[in-house]
């Protein structure tokens, strides 16, 4: 399944992260700007070229070492056809490095509807009799609060098509518990959402111990992560929130098994702009982005026990 082969990736590069590609453009180095503007002019083809030449560098630099990327699909949405063209070629590029792929879209409807996110997303699509692969991401992310008929639809692609999802359960923005902390009689909202993530993995189980249904824990709520690890043994952990919001390396390790395992923890803006904080020449962002990767990696594994089957 999908989450075996993120496993055997994370386990190679010793490397439980994934690196965001949420980039907007004040995130991306002059000279690629201008270069993108110079052929294109300020548009929003331009504004899309300058950040696939963005991706492109950090995803040269980092593929050796992080197992995954995770674009944000509304960075791309925002500038158009032209930056949804952009989000394509993002994740062909990544799986040709031979990166994971998942897309962060937090989709959510019901029959038909969800069937085509998933079809666009993670599946094929029929042009008569052709099956064609639209975007071919490894993984995306799933709104689940719609119940079990939003998820059903992604469910078969899972099976049928070898992909994963993470469905939010306890997520990292401050007023996630105005709705997900309260309880319906004795369990807490992230907690039956966790729950019935369990059990929708039931339909697609892994071979390495994980399912192809996974959850999006916060690293913010390191107290909720140790309780969904011990209560739902056999879901992979999207972890968002380290560095930037606020999580920590070791709030996060209570997201993993005791094989260092189970988990993957994103970081974004402090990969894209690592360049920034490091005040050095902009044509060395991706170089930059290859430092904070390693250092992330290594902040985390100083809280985790070697990684192994």
């Amino acid at each position: 399944m999908s989450f075996d082969r993120l496993i055997e990736k994370i386990i190679k590069t010793q490397n439980p992260t994934v690196a965001g590609l949420d980039p907007r453009l004040e995130y991306v180095p002059e000279f690629i700007k201008k270069k993108a503007y110079k052929k294109y002019g300020k548009t929003l083809k331009g504004a899309a070229k300058a950040v696939l030449e963005f991706n492109k560098g950090i995803i040269d630099e980092i593929c050796d070492i992080v197992p995954a990327i995770k674009p944000q699909a509304a960075y791309y949405e925002m500038y158009g056809y032209q930056g949804v063209k952009t989000l394509y070629k993002t994740i062909s590029y990544a799986q040709k490095k031979g990166m994971y792929v998942i897309t962060d879209a937090k989709r959510s409807d019901i029959g038909a509807t969800m069937e085509a996110y998933a079809a666009a997303h993670l599946g094929t699509v029929l042009v008569d009799d052709e099956e064609l692969t639209p975007f071919g991401a490894d993984a995306m992310t799933v709104n689940g609060y719609l119940g079990t008929d939003g998820v059903e639809p992604l469910l078969k692609e899972c099976r049928e098509s070898d992909k994963g999802i993470f469905v939010l359960v306890k997520t990292s923005n401050k007023s996630s518990g105005e709705l997900q902390d309260q309880k319906i009689g004795d369990k807490t909202v992230y907690g039956l959402m966790g729950e019935m993530c369990e059990k929708w993995g039931e339909t697609a189980p892994g071979k390495l111990g994980y399912s192809s249904v996974g959850a999006v824990v916060g690293a913010t709520y390191p107290e909720q992560l140790a309780e969904m690890r011990a209560k739902l043994p056999n879901t992979f952990f999207l972890v968002p929130g380290y560095g930037a919001q606020g999580g920590g390396a070791e709030g996060v390790s209570k997201a993993f098994d005791s094989n260092g395992l189970g988990a993957i923890v994103n970081s974004s803006r402090a990969i894209m702009c690592a360049y920034k904080k490091e005040e050095c020449d902009e044509e060395e962002y991706a170089r930059a982005a290859r430092r904070e990767c390693i250092r992330m990696k290594e902040d985390i594994l100083s809280y985790l026990p070697k990684i192994t089957l």
